[in-house]
């Protein structure tokens, strides 16, 4: 099978924003970043793309280098109609559940953006008064919660950096508090810090 090319990819994940342009209106993509972690808060960002110029190198910010995610999250605020951002705190995950704080951080993320209607990665009634659309594995079929993916994934990483500075015992700069095993070496040798999820460590430690 033929591996697909930017431009058809592209033109793959506008399929669902191009008959709202047609009519001359706008859609919110919305995603988040930072559900699995065991230290660090869940960003979301809520992002309205623009027709055109259309960004050809956007994905799943899964699939796009660290240093191509940078260069990107740039390109995306400068053309973007609109960009919001949400965080939920290490405290909110931990007095709410990480379901319900990223659902808040993203309510957070579009009540700054205010588009007209959302496309929101998987998620479905958020508490939000426009019209919305859960999409089953948005970041990997629209052009708009691609976008919100990058958006919020840069974030996250960025104030991951800034809290190993904080915290440097912790390697958060390199593996932005996922559960590798450097990560978890350290939090035997260290015990956690202010930045991490008890419930998350606790229940980590449990399964393995």
């Amino acid at each position: 099978m033929a591996r697909e090319t930017k431009e058809e990819r592209i033109q793959r994940m506008t399929a669902l924003e191009r008959p709202l342009w047609d009519k001359g209106a706008w859609v919110g993509g919305v995603d988040e970043a930072g559900r699995g972690p065991l230290a660090g808060p869940v960003v979301a960002a809520c992002v309205v793309m623009p027709e055109a110029p259309l960004l050809p190198e956007i994905n799943d910010s899964k699939k796009v280098p660290e240093k191509k995610r940078d260069v990107l999250y740039d390109e995306i605020l400068r053309i973007a109609k609109a960009v919001g951002v949400g965080v939920a705190t290490v405290e909110e995950i931990e007095t709410l559940n990480i379901k319900a704080a990223a659902r808040l951080a993203m309510k957070r993320a579009i009540e700054q953006a205010k588009p007209p209607r959302i496309f929101v990665d998987a998620e479905r009634d958020l508490d939000v008064d426009m019209p919305q659309q859960a999409i089953v594995h948005g970041d990997a079929v629209s052009y708009s919660v691609a976008a919100a993916s990058i958006v919020a994934k840069v974030t996250r990483d960025r104030m991951m950096r800034e809290l190993d500075a904080q915290y440097p015992l912790y390697g958060f700069a390199q593996h932005k508090g996922y559960g590798t095993q450097a990560h978890y070496e350290a939090l035997r040798q260290h015990g956690p810090c202010p930045a991490h999820r008890k419930l998350f460590i606790r229940s980590a430690f449990e399964k393995r």
